[in-house]
């Protein structure tokens, strides 16, 4: 009760500059009433002390009408003050006029409820391109990286990888090239910060301050303005493991996620250590909700599957009714889909997944 109080208090606050506009308009609907009062009953001012001595020579029509005149301008002026006050925060930066503004926010208000399954480029690819379409988006990202920054975030401070997240928070973001170019700075030194980039650290000392990654991610997200929301696929410390032919006909396991595409030869099959980690509930709910689902762009091996490999996830998918889509990448990945057409990927996707997704 004590935080609705303080919340309906803060309004009233100095400062806001809200209170002359609010006590205008109120007195110019007082105006109104006190005109439509003289319209409709002239016979008690007669009672009236003041229009006895001093007004009578006024008639009630003349009174009216000063005061539906005064009454108006004072609401004209108040609302128009009004207007300005509370929508200058979101027309700050002079680029788009409020109703486009508001008309674009409304229409990806109601825009399909769209679930994307990948990793971090491919996938803030086409983030960048639903979001000027609908805000009912959810990214739901692999946590199998273990290369680069996010490899030794992981392994320092044992958290999920950031920086497939990084990428699609970039793109979901309001300001997306600002926050990209931040999120993306790499800093060079000879000390421990080398080679992290700001966006993996953001995410990491979120995740600090809230207690969780996901947590972090929700913050994060709400901090930056992010059309949509990105959550994990798993909570689970994964390994992504691939079982690969070699030119010598020799079949290794490589297990991580950077050694898979590294390691010369055929990707047979990719699975993941544990087996079976338990999915993200507000994945399978996005699924669940969905009106479609995108898988891709992205790495078939190292981004996608690993989504598609937690068994909870391609249950959910195959319970929803929603329009499925895979997009696979135009080119070929070196060391991972050499040679293969897109019928291949499908193939690849059947022999992982079953037939009939």
């Amino acid at each position: 009760m004590r935080e609705k109080w303080r919340a309906y208090t803060c309004w009233i606050k100095p400062g806001l500059q809200l209170k002359r506009w609010l006590f205008l308009l109120l007195l110019g609907v007082g105006l109104l009433c006190l005109g439509t009062f003289f319209l409709s009953a002239p016979d008690p001012l007669s009672r009236l002390h003041l229009y006895r001595s001093k007004l009578r020579w006024l008639s009630p029509a003349y009174l009216a009408s000063l005061s539906f005149s005064i009454g108006v301008a004072s609401l004209g002026i108040s609302l128009w003050q009004l207007k300005r006050v509370l929508l200058a925060p979101f027309t700050a930066t002079g680029t788009r006029p409020y109703p486009e503004i508001l008309r674009s926010y409304r229409q990806r208000q109601r825009g399909a409820r769209i679930a994307v399954i990948g990793g971090g480029h491919g996938q803030a690819t086409i983030l960048r391109g639903l979001k000027a379409y609908t805000s009912n988006l959810t990214a739901i990202v692999t946590v199998a990286d273990d290369g680069g920054s996010s490899g030794r975030l992981r392994r320092e401070m044992g958290i999920l990888p950031p920086g497939d997240f990084r990428n699609c928070i970039a793109a979901l973001a309001d300001d997306e090239a600002l926050i990209t170019r931040i999120f993306q700075y790499r800093f060079r030194t000879n000390a421990g910060l080398d080679g992290h980039s700001f966006g993996n650290l953001f995410i990491s000392a979120m995740s600090g301050v809230t207690g969780s990654f996901e947590d972090a991610l929700a913050k994060s997200s709400q901090m930056l303005a992010v059309q949509g929301r990105v959550v994990p696929s798993t909570l689970e410390a994964i390994m992504l493991a691939a079982d690969i032919q070699k030119t010598t006909g020799s079949i290794t396991r490589v297990r991580g996620e950077s050694q898979v595409s590294q390691t010369k030869g055929a990707i047979l099959r990719a699975l993941l250590e544990p087996s079976s980690p338990p999915a993200y509930p507000g994945a399978i709910q996005a699924i669940l909700n969905a009106e479609m689902i995108i898988m891709g762009p992205g790495s078939l091996y190292t981004s996608i599957l690993p989504n598609l490999l937690v068994p909870e996830i391609i249950k959910a998918i195959r319970a929803s009714q929603a329009l499925k889509v895979y997009i696979c990448n135009l080119a070929t990945q070196l060391g991972e889909t050499d040679d293969y057409t897109a019928a291949r990927h499908l193939e690849v996707l059947t022999a992982h997944l079953g037939p009939n997704l």
